[in-house]
């Protein structure tokens, strides 16, 4: 079991910057991937940003490239989504997740929820205009 916990979410004007981190319990030396999520009421949950632990190849969402980087600190097993130019749209629950299979080196992070096998309860973002 992995167990991961979210913080850094809140509330903020549109324009805004955000930064979530999200601490696992999982100390690996394999090249898994890590990827942040997000649901809005009624919606599905939908990919964000993912990114291999290892070689730190990337994945991004149309939706947020640009605005929002993903990036992890090995050392403190801690994985983080830095938002800026936070818009309405982007209000939901950020969960962020990571799974038991592991990537070639250079290949891309999953994207889609079924890749994933370990989440976080989550951490609200809510953006005004």
């Amino acid at each position: 079991q992995v167990q991961l916990a979210e913080s850094g979410g809140g509330s903020v004007q549109a324009g805004g910057s955000l930064r979530l981190s999200c601490a696992a319990s999982r100390r690996t030396f394999r090249n898994y991937a890590m990827g942040w999520f997000r649901q809005a009421p009624g919606k599905e949950r939908e990919f964000v940003s993912s990114i291999n632990w290892i070689d730190g190849t990337t994945n991004y969402a149309d939706s947020v490239k640009g605005r929002f980087t993903i990036s992890r600190d090995s050392a403190k097993n801690t994985l983080y989504l830095q938002m800026n130019s936070l818009k309405p749209e982007d209000t939901a629950v950020y969960y962020c997740a990571t799974g038991i299979r592991s990537y070639y080196t250079g290949s891309s992070p999953g994207s889609a929820v079924r890749e994933y096998d370990y989440w976080g309860q989550g951490t609200q973002v809510t953006v005004s205009s």
